[in-house]
């Protein structure tokens, strides 16, 4: 079911993660170099540094050309922040302080520092860019309260501590923020992979309902079609008008069987849309003796099914149907047993046959009883199958009748 959206809550893209963010360096091969955004931030730290330099003209010293080849190097470090991050934030921090230690103005080269910073911490290194911003904060106090003396500009003088202050404020923000989007980034990654793990385990499950449905199908069409072949090949000649209901049996049966395998196809092809006929239920167990009756099985039902929802219908008729079809295939029994009793829990379904067993599986080690079970345990019932003391076999069910929300939802 689609996932329900909280009015007035975060917006989207910080729930699930933009959608460029697994690009940022997930998986084996190394992430491609950021050459649009590093052109823009070195462009943009060259241009925004000449105005800088105006602004602040007799205060710092002025653009030289090694001024503008530390602003080059700073900006073009960024261009390997996603493949080598601790370099990266330790180059352009060395590049920044060397730049603001030769006098240069303030300006857009701090933003520098603040993308390799972010890049470090969100790729996990998160000491080694706390270590470099306090490398480049350490080394600009002691420029402004130390060495200031012997380094350009002339006549410069002490910066007072409220600007360190508001510098180291500067230093934490960065940090911080990183540190956050590195935390949101980990939950995005978990959250991306439980959101594929889900959507592998509902198809798995989808798988096991569909091979579910086509074996329930085909194993009991096949076997009411193989009795009554076998009934028509033995009476071709004997009593061709028996032999000719024999046939029509089977031309019903196998256009039924069509029917019920195609419906279970439509599935695959248009998942998302509705069954165009209702699922079998117990409310067709009529038909299951009347076609056991033309395999030539007697069967006698007792009891009266409860209101069933889908899920559990669906199930219970199915199961019924597996254990008439195994007693077709592997018993020498020609009269079964169906019984139903309900309480206000649970619905208990029981086949019997008087046997004797015909074949070396008649204990159940096909597929038919292990998808009886799988439908039960669904459902959160169980599946007792196995030979009567007194001779022949059965097969209890016992199925609550209110299954969980989730699993018919699901279904």
């Amino acid at each position: 079911m689609d996932e329900q959206r909280v009015r007035g809550g975060p917006p989207q893209w910080w729930r699930h993660g933009p959608v460029w963010w697994d690009r940022w360096g997930e998986g084996e091969r190394a992430p491609r170099l950021p050459w649009r955004s590093t052109v823009v931030v070195t462009v943009f730290v060259l241009v925004g540094s000449h105005f800088a330099a105006h602004g602040q003209e007799g205060e710092r010293a002025a653009l030289d050309p090694f001024a503008r080849v530390l602003l080059l190097v700073a900006g073009a470090l960024l261009l390997w922040r996603k493949r080598y991050p601790v370099a990266v934030v330790f180059g352009t921090a060395g590049a920044v302080m060397l730049y603001l230690g030769a006098g240069y103005p303030y300006g857009p080269v701090l933003l520098t520092v603040a993308l390799a910073c972010f890049s470090a911490i969100v790729a996990g290194h998160r000491w080694a860019a706390w270590a470099a911003m306090g490398t480049l904060w350490a080394g600009h106090a002691l420029v402004a309260h130390w060495l200031y003396r012997w380094l350009p500009p002339s006549e410069d003088s002490a910066a007072s501590w409220g600007e360190e202050l508001v510098v180291a404020t500067w230093v934490v923000a960065i940090a911080a923020v990183s540190e956050l989007f590195r935390i949101r980034r980990e939950q995005w990654v978990r959250e991306r992979a439980e959101r594929a793990e889900a959507a592998r385990r509902r198809a798995d499950e989808e798988r096991l309902r569909i091979a579910q449905e086509l074996h329930d199908v085909l194993a009991h069409s096949i076997s009411v079609i193989n009795v009554q072949a076998g009934v028509g090949l033995a009476l071709l000649d004997s009593d061709p008008e028996q032999a000719r209901t024999a046939l029509t049996t089977i031309k019903a049966k196998s256009k039924e069987a069509l029917g019920e395998v195609r419906q279970v196809l439509d599935t695959l092809r248009a998942p998302g849309d509705a069954p165009r006929a209702p699922a079998p239920g117990l409310d067709r167990l009529p038909e299951l003796v009347e076609q056991a009756a033309s395999a030539g099985l007697t069967v006698e039902v007792e009891g009266e099914p409860p209101r069933l929802a889908p899920g559990t219908d669906l199930a219970a008729f199915r199961i019924v149907q597996e254990a008439l079809t195994n007693v077709v295939r592997h018993s020498g029994a020609r009269h079964a047993r169906v019984h139903l009793a309900h309480d206000s829990d649970l619905l208990r379904l029981r086949v019997d046959d008087d046997g004797p067993a015909t074949g070396a599986d008649a204990g159940g080690s096909g597929n038919g009883l292990a998808g009886m079970r799988e439908r039960a345990a669904a459902l959160g019932g169980t599946i007792e199958a196995g030979p009567r003391p007194d001779g022949g076999f059965r097969v209890l069910a016992v199925l609550p009748l209110t299954a969980s929300a989730e699993v018919e939802e699901d279904r």
